[in-house]
């Protein structure tokens, strides 16, 4: 079932969100060669407590940390560890929520680390596209897979693969609801989008083919080609005046 939320209820979600984009703004600055995963989590971490909030995703079905830190063939749900370290070269997606006077917040990222290669940059680039894409059809009267297509249609007209075993959700009072939103589909189908929906959504790309496999750590999914792959994911609003980004400060 799908929560419709009033506009009180929107201005709660946007204070978890504007925490959320605190941290990734502030992680942006700290992403360099030689820095752990485990101290950009550190950093979140303390960062989200100081706000009066607490982290989205520690707890989270057994989930141990703040962020999720996945590094070049890392999909998503990457673990931040003391002994993974940035290189030169790198990309490294960022994803963190945030819970705030019980509602969610969540976004996500993905950043180089110093010079990236020509290819890296370009998938990047494409992926953050895409979701901005997909951002502009949630809008009143529109169907829920306007979405889905539009993020898809980019992202294979630019010769990449969206990852269909990850999809975007619904948000609000906790951090998966439906509808779920899958980053592939046909336009004209799906649930008409009303006010007051709030989705998170979130195309993950890769380089090569758009199949994973999830780790014997049971959380990092990885491309199974061992591509390059991207994440960007922003929480937004249906209003009557089109979406609005919470997560965008």
């Amino acid at each position: 079932m799908v929560i419709l939320k009033s506009l009180e209820e929107i201005e709660k979600i946007h204070k978890a969100c504007l925490i959320v984009a605190d941290v990734l703004e502030g992680i942006r600055d700290l992403v360099r060669p030689g820095i752990s995963t485990l101290a950009l989590d550190e950093f979140a971490e303390k960062l989200i407590m100081s706000a009066g909030a607490m982290p989205a995703f520690k707890g989270y079905r057994g989930y141990r940390n703040t962020l999720c830190t996945s590094l070049n063939s890392q999909v998503v749900h990457g673990i931040p560890s003391r002994n993974v370290i940035l290189q030169a070269g790198d990309i490294i997606s960022i994803d963190v929520g945030a819970i705030k006077d019980g509602f969610y917040g969540d976004a996500a990222i993905t950043l180089p680390v110093d010079g990236i290669s020509p290819e890296a940059e370009r998938l990047v680039r494409v992926t953050e596209k895409s979701l901005y894409l997909g951002i502009e059809q949630a809008r009143v009267g529109n169907r829920l897979y306007d979405i889905s297509h539009a993020i898809q249609e980019y992202v294979e007209d630019n010769k990449y693969s969206v990852v269909r075993e990850f999809v975007g959700h619904g948000i609000g009072r906790n951090l998966h609801e439906d509808p779920q939103i899958p980053n592939f589909g046909e336009r004209g189908q799906g649930m008409r989008i009303k006010t007051g929906m709030v989705f998170a959504i979130e195309p993950m790309v890769n380089i090569g083919k758009g199949a994973t496999v999830v780790k014997e750590d049971g959380w990092t999914a990885v491309s199974v080609d061992g591509s390059l792959s991207a994440h960007f994911e922003h929480t937004i609003a249906v209003t009557s005046d089109g979406p609005w980004i919470l997560t965008k400060k």
